[in-house]
């Protein structure tokens, strides 16, 4: 099946062609780094980091473009509030992003440019545009007149009429029209400035992006992403002054993605309602139940169009979910090898279907929760399987494919000894006394304890993974091996589960 993807601008799934074959040129907004990152950050840098990593799975070479806006009014704003040169709070914040995007295994992009080291880029996309009279130049402010652009709306389905008449734009006589944006924007006292023909001052935000995008991808280039929010104005205005300066077609596809919502309603810092990436991972309690790929699966659990919720339950569905598929590589990797040929057929069979469902979803539109859903059903295959018997070649074919293929998820990556919520985490442990399961983790996962004797682990121990070790405990028992059923008992035990053998034959479990 080829790829189709949703384009924002045609609102239709169309099949995706790139200008140059097995090449993908791919450009997204990146943050305006003035403060931590929080989910919705997340999010978008996920959604392009796991199209990316789909696109290169698919045979093409990818180039990705993200940016930094690393002049702006919140910036200033910031470097007043904490009193520090504006130059230390871009930094300060895009370490911190850094940071972030290492914690949920974001591969960096190609280029990540920045707005104040393409200063001359945006000054001769500027003059191009005053030269052909689609921008005009009042006391050192320089705007784009959205009226000679014929096609203003396009991205956005909406009209100047409609835009005008909606608008609440705060009124400039200065300006033509009250839809007219700023190109160029003439320094303030004491603020940031670059020298131009219009005197000294800095970029507008929306030209920041043409300039770089151009600069690196050339005028017309495959996909342009960002978060749904800044379908209007940024991107339409992207759009505009784009096309008017090359004449060109500017992106070919637009993909959006939705927002992270709680109480369904947008996560933002201007509504105060949010979480930031940090927190997430240092603070009580997510901190307890949260790895890089923890939060991959949960943000990958909804198709990337449509808004997800934030709550409590999705992230411990999510956890759980994760759970079950590491303790399934670590059954692999526990169970008794059979004969050489032993379910090497059945294996190929389930295989193949997979390969076939979870391509089948990622071309259409990247359906990711598709693509968990068949992970879960071939979880429930491979147990099949393990019933039955496996030899070691056919045992390191499955490891290999869960690999594979949630690689371009960036799940399903980790040693199962490096998952840090079933029994058999790794966990360093210093000092003396008692301690709970609290710790600093790894980008990926490993949870490192100090000044404890012993942990508390059994809230993070799945119920997948104990329902399959009380399976072993019967399968010994009924063998009459004691010695591992105690084993397993006591293993139980240790991790705060406890047993009961039932006159049926049955085994209940409980914490």
């Amino acid at each position: 099946m080829p790829l189709t993807l949703y384009n924002s601008r045609t609102k239709k799934k169309e099949l995706f062609l790139p200008l140059t074959p097995n090449q993908v040129k791919m450009y997204v907004c990146g943050v305006t780094v003035y403060d931590d990152c929080h989910l919705g950050h997340a999010r978008s840098a996920l959604v392009f980091d796991t199209i990316r990593r789909y696109l290169e799975y698919s045979g093409y070479q990818v180039t990705y473009v993200r940016n930094f806006t690393d002049v702006d009014d919140k910036i200033l704003q910031r470097a007043h509030k904490e009193g520090i040169p504006w130059t230390q709070v871009t930094e300060k914040y895009i370490e911190a992003f850094y940071r972030d995007m290492g914690r949920l295994g974001i591969i960096p992009p190609t280029i990540e440019p920045r707005a104040t080291h393409h200063i001359q880029d945006i000054v001769d996309m500027i003059a191009g545009l005053v030269e052909k009279r689609i921008a005009y130049e009042v006391k050192g402010d320089v705007y784009f007149e959205v009226r000679k652009f014929s096609q203003y709306g396009q991205l956005s389905g909406r009209n100047l009429e409609e835009l005008l008449a909606g608008a609440r734009v705060e009124v400039d006589h200065r300006k033509k029209d009250p839809m007219d944006f700023a190109l160029w924007k003439s320094a303030k006292p004491d603020e940031p400035g670059w020298e131009s023909p219009w005197g000294k001052g800095r970029p507008g935000w929306h030209i920041e992006c043409s300039a770089m995008s151009i600069k690196h991808l050339g005028p017309t280039f495959d996909i342009h992403g960002g978060g749904k929010d800044l379908i209007f104005p940024h991107h339409e205005n992207e759009v505009a002054q784009s096309c008017a300066y090359t004449g060109k077609e500017f992106a070919r596809y637009w993909i959006h993605n939705g927002f992270v919502t709680i109480d369904q309603e947008k996560m933002s810092k201007s509504l105060g309602n949010f979480f930031t990436i940090r927190e997430i991972f240092e603070k009580s309690p997510y901190s307890e139940i949260v790895t890089g790929e923890c939060l991959r699966y949960y943000l990958l659990s909804t198709h990337y169009r449509s808004d997800i919720n934030f709550s409590d339950q999705s992230i411990s569905e999510a956890k759980s979910a994760m759970d079950s598929i590491y303790g399934l590589i670590r059954r692999l990797e526990e169970f008794d090898t059979q004969a050489d040929n032993q379910g090497h057929e059945e294996w190929g069979r389930v295989s193949n279907h997979f390969a076939k469902k979870f391509q089948e979803s990622m071309d259409d539109d990247f359906n990711t929760p598709k693509v968990l859903g068949a992970f879960h059903e071939l979880r429930g295959e491979i147990n099949k399987l393990l019933g039955k018997g496996l030899s070691s070649q056919a045992k390191q074919k499955v490891k290999e494919a869960l690999k594979k293929f949630g690689e371009p998820l960036g799940l399903f990556q980790l040693n199962p000894k490096e998952w840090p919520f079933v029994a058999y985490g790794s966990a360093t442990i210093g000092g003396g006394g008692s301690l709970k399961a609290e710790g600093t983790k790894t980008a990926y996962g490993s949870t490192i304890i100090s000044g404890g004797g012993s942990v508390e682990t059994s809230r993070f121990v799945s119920s997948d993974w104990i329902e399959e070790k009380i399976r072993l405990r019967n399968e010994a028992r009924a063998q009459k091996d004691f010695s591992t059923a105690d084993t397993i008992r006591n293993e139980l035990a240790e991790q705060g589960i406890i047993l009961e053998d039932r006159h049926d034959g049955t085994t209940r479990w409980k914490r």
